[in-house]
């Protein structure tokens, strides 16, 4: 993987889990563990967003939107979780 890939990367998952970590209250990991959050959500919207038959288009901006829709879809399991 470039180092420009990866930089884009940690970017996008760290803008996603910040966004995340806004609309779902009372998540909040600090830089590192938003940029995890964020990377991990990009992944869950990688494997559910074709299941569903939902596409955000290309570029940067749809793929902030998508990480940041799966990384509220990982916060609300999760929260979920902590409950039980």
């Amino acid at each position: 993987m470039p180092v420009e890939s990866l930089l884009v990367l940690i970017l996008v998952g760290a803008i996603a889990g910040w966004l995340a970590g806004l609309i779902v209250k009372g998540f909040g990991f600090g830089l590192v563990g938003n940029i995890v959050i964020g990377i991990l959500g990009a992944l869950i919207a990688t494997w559910l967003f074709p299941r569903l038959g939902i596409s955000l288009g290309g570029g940067i901006l749809s793929a902030i939107v998508s990480a940041t829709l799966g990384a509220v879809i990982l916060l609300v399991i999760v929260g979920l979780i902590r409950r039980a």
